[in-house]
Formats: structure tokens, C-alpha cells, sequence
């Protein structure tokens, strides 16, 4: 297929709000596809590439950009991938001046529109809105195969293009194949916030309530004597974390995987501060000086297979129990399982006192959707927060001169890929937050005007606030009050932002507990 065919489907899929016709565009380009294009066009389609993020940034595109672009389409999908691989594998003495080159000659061969494609593309900005849920709506119309088919092979797959690779040449039987297996992570389920311990209890009824640790999600696979550790991004990290391995060695399981919370404890029980916690993930050399200046317990909370079974379609409730009959209790996350809110609220009161966020109550009947921010899982934290996208900053004055400073933010709109500004802030930030995000900032730009700074929005903060307000400043309609920067979300990408809809949710929540 040429590149710009696909980029035909691509623009119509960002010219229409309609998630119908957003599958329906998405759908028949897939089905157009050559069997040995259908990975390609798919991974583009969704905004990413086959080898991933490989060093090109913008001023590099900024001298591709530069050549002439070619009069008439000629790209093929194959073209671009094995120009892409070419320059992947560039290394070494020289590797900048060939790099540039082989960018050069492939924008050289594009034709304006497709220009722009890559580069989008290649920034990791072309959001036209085929997003992951869409995207694989599409595959399954395209294959004529049912939607929860589709989603219960990629939660196991990884990755959309392999799904859509078997449910295009394969069918039912290509599907089959993505069994949940051991040393294969999958995303982790995700969950929607609560306003308070009774309006969980009001949405949910009697459901399990765990602490919520100010930690670092981790998903552990035991096959007899091996044990590896994956983050929330799904990195191995087995080596820098030899406390969560060894909290598994007497597992009585041969095949297990488990979702947990790694967190660093100070003596008394009390949290280290989360960059405390996340410092152990970030290193390899140093691993045994951080564990005994911050040694990690883990507490789980999931149990997603056991002894070759996979549990993500039972109950909580049953997932619960395996879990309890496999792990040792002080590696359990503590839980409460009740209907009674004076119960649910002391144990929430408690799980502040001891330093924690607050507390998770999730569904006892709920199965465990990977990738999913589900309806049966929801957060109750004391103070309201959302993760939000930092698509543009402002440079500072007085004493913040020279430093980037106030904030843009944005929730992600699933009807467009997007973001949807909330507002700005430039509270909450410590000298040393300022100079980090300085740094980071300056590296994500993409544009400026005058004082502001357009960024690649790839920063998640955690941003607390007091309330939401109705704005017609800002294109979502919704402001944030007395927003403030709590943390830096350096273990999410900006698509695990908290959506548009999920303020909406928020703020009629709020207008329900005022009488309105």
C-alpha cells in the first residue's frame, strides 16, 4: 500500500467525531492491506512505528523537512519501514551525519502531506484520534470477528499490530494463540476515581477496600524457580529489585503471575517519598546501596493466573481467594471486604494515618480488564487529583526568570487522540521540580510563541485541586480550582492521562452532592 492511502484513512479519521465512522475509515483500510503490511499499517495507524522511539527529534525533522518534497505519492509502507530500520541500526563514529542523510532521502521521496505524516508520526504527535479502543474495533470489524475476542488477545499480546496480524490472515485460530503465559506482561487494569468511601459504596455495594500506596506498580511472573519483575510499562526489572524475588521464593505456586505495588519503607512504616521508591528502578549498577538506604516491600493485590489457569475473566472475589492461598499474608495487600460505610471510612482514615494516599475499593464481581480504567476499580485519595498532560509552558519571572515555570494542562479526549486544556498552574513546584522540568520541557519543544513554549505532550503530572469549575475559557468547558503540581507521573505515558470524560464524571459527582 502507498503511504498515502493510509494517509487518505488517517486524515478521515481525524476529520470526523464519530467513533462509528472513525472504525468504519479505520476498518476498510485494514482490510486493503497486504498480509505483510497489515503489522505497518497498523502501528501506524496508531501513532507508533515497529522499532519504536529511535532518537529522532526535532531539529533533526526540522533538516529533513528542508528537502524538496516529491511531486506525486511513490512511498510504500514497506519503503518507510526499511528506511526507518535502516536508520535504527546506525551507530557509531559518523552515525549523526548518516542518520541525517538517510532522513533526508527518505523525506526527499514524500510528497508534502506525507512529510508532515512522518514527521507526526515520527515525534510520536500524530494523534488523529485511532486511539487503542477504536483501533481495535476496527481490527475486529475488518476480521469479521467479535470485539471482546479482539481485546482479550491484545491484552495478552502487548501490542495491537501482532493482534491485528492474526485476526486479519488467521481468523478465530490466529486469535487463539495469545494465551496469557508466563514472562509475557500484560497492561495492567487501571482504575476511575471516587469522591469519597460512600460514593464507592454507592457505585460499587459491598466491595473489597486495600490501602493505595504512593508506589510503583509491578506485575511478577513465577515459573518454578524463576522470577522476573515487570513495571507498569512492562520493562523487566528483576535485577534492581532482589526484595520482591525474594518475597516470592517460597510461593507454593509453579506458575503464577501477580499485580502488586512496590513501595520503600522507612522503618516505622511509614512511605519514602514516591522519587525515593522510583529511585530503584532507575538504576543497575548501584542496586545494593539504594536497598539498604530504601529496601522495598511489596504488597499484592491480583492474582491473574495460577498453576497455568487464567483467572482475568473470574471474579475479584475469586481472584482474592487464589491469591490468599499462594502468597504469604505480609506480601498481601491489607483488604476489607464490606457494605458498611462507618467500616470502609475507618479503614480509609487509617490507611492516611500510616502515611498511605487513601484507599482502592474495587468490585468484588469485576473480572480484570488489562489496559482497562474499569468501572469496578476506584480510587479514593484525600485530596481530589487527576494525571493530567503538560502540553505547553510559560517562562518564568522574577524569581523564576529562566526557569520554565507555568504549566498548560490537559486531559485526553478519546474522541480525537488529543488534549483538551484544563488550565495552568505554577504552583506546587520546588526549585529543584523547576530546574528538572526546565530540562525536560526544553527537550519536548516543538514550537514557541512569544513567552509560551509548545511541548510534545509526553510529561504526566499528578495535579491536585480543590474543585472543577464550569469555564468558557477553555475548550473542554471545565476549569481546575487552585490547581498545584503534587508529582511528576514519570511511570505513565501521556495515553494513561485521565480523559475529558473522566473530568465530566468528576464534576456532576460534585453538582450531585451540592443538590445541584
Amino acid at each position: 500500500m502507498l503511504l498515502a492511502e493510509l494517509l487518505a484513512a488517517s486524515e478521515r479519521v481525524a476529520g470526523t467525531r464519530s467513533r462509528l465512522a472513525k472504525i468504519d475509515t479505520l476498518a476498510e483500510c485494514l482490510r486493503r492491506l497486504d498480509a505483510a503490511e497489515i503489522a505497518l499499517g497498523t502501528a501506524y495507524l496508531s501513532g507508533d512505528t515497529r522499532q519504536g522511539r529511535i532518537g529522532i527529534g526535532y531539529a533533526a525533522l526540522k533538516d529533513a523537512l528542508a528537502a524538496p518534497p516529491a511531486s506525486a505519492p511513490r512511498l510504500t509502507l514497506a519503503q518507510v519501514d526499511e528506511a526507518l530500520a535502516r536508520f535504527a541500526q546506525v551507530k557509531g563514529e559518523g552515525s549523526a551525519a548518516e542518520r541525517g542523510r538517510l532522513l533526508a532521502e527518505l523525506f526527499a521521496g514524500a510528497t508534502a502531506p506525507e512529510q508532515d505524516f512522518l514527521a507526526r508520526l515520527l515525534l510520536g504527535e500524530l494523534r488523529q484520534g485511532a486511539l487503542e479502543g477504536i483501533m481495535l474495533d476496527a481490527i475486529a470489524k475488518a476480521a469479521k470477528l467479535r470485539p471482546e475476542r479482539v481485546r482479550a488477545a491484545a491484552m495478552r499480546a502487548g501490542g495491537l499490530p501482532a493482534v491485528a496480524e492474526a485476526a486479519l490472515t488467521e481468523g478465530e485460530a490466529g486469535l487463539a494463540r495469545f494465551a496469557l503465559e508466563v514472562f509475557q506482561p500484560v497492561q495492567p487494569m487501571l482504575a476511575q476515581p471516587a469522591e469519597s468511601v460512600a460514593d464507592a459504596i454507592e457505585r460499587l455495594g459491598p466491595a473489597a477496600f486495600e490501602w493505595k500506596l504512593d508506589g510503583a506498580r509491578v506485575q511478577a511472573h513465577k515459573a518454578g524457580g524463576e522470577i522476573r519483575v515487570y513495571t507498569r510499562s512492562l520493562n523487566e526489572v528483576t535485577s534492581a529489585v532482589p526484595e520482591i524475588v525474594a518475597a516470592l521464593r517460597d510461593c507454593p505456586a509453579g506458575e503464577a503471575i501477580l499485580d502488586g505495588e512496590a513501595i520503600a519503607l522507612q522503618p516505622e512504616g511509614t512511605p519514602y517519598p514516591f522519587q525515593e521508591t522510583m529511585r530503584r528502578f532507575g538504576r543497575k549498577l548501584d542496586v545494593e546501596a539504594l536497598r539498604a538506604t530504601y529496601p522495598l516491600n511489596v504488597f499484592f493485590f491480583d492474582c491473574l493466573l495460577a498453576e497455568g489457569e487464567d483467572l482475568t475473566a473470574k471474579p475479584a472475589r475469586e481472584r482474592f481467594d487464589v491469591l490468599a492461598k499462594i502468597l504469604p499474608a505480609k506480601i498481601l495487600i491489607p483488604r476489607l471486604v464490606t457494605g458498611d460505610r462507618q467500616a470502609a471510612q475507618a479503614f480509609y482514615d487509617d490507611a492516611l494515618a500510616r502515611g498511605h494516599e487513601g484507599v482502592m475499593a474495587k468490585a468484588l464481581d469485576a473480572p480484570y480488564e488489562a489496559g482497562s480504567r474499569g468501572a469496578g476499580w476506584l480510587k479514593i485519595k484525600q485530596a481530589h487529583t487527576l494525571d493530567l498532560a503538560v502540553i505547553a509552558v510559560e517562562w518564568g519571572s522574577g524569581r523564576r526568570k529562566g526557569w520554565l515555570s507555568n504549566l498548560h494542562l490537559g486531559a485526553l479526549d478519546p474522541a480525537t487522540g488529543g488534549f483538551v486544556m484544563l488550565g495552568k498552574t505554577f504552583k506546587g513546584m520546588t526549585d529543584k521540580m523547576l530546574a528538572w522540568q526546565t530540562e525536560r520541557l526544553l527537550a519536548l519543544e516543538t514550537s514557541r510563541d512569544r513567552h509560551v513554549l509548545h511541548v510534545r505532550p509526553e510529561l504526566v503530572a499528578e495535579i491536585a485541586f480543590n474543585e472543577i469549575q464550569q469555564s468558557p475559557t477553555y475548550p473542554g468547558g471545565f476549569a481546575l480550582r487552585f490547581a498545584r503540581v503534587k508529582r511528576y507521573r514519570e511511570d505513565k505515558i501521556a495515553g494513561e492521562a485521565d480523559t475529558i470524560e473522566t473530568v465530566r464524571a468528576l464534576y456532576e459527582r460534585q453538582l450531585s452532592r451540592r443538590g445541584r
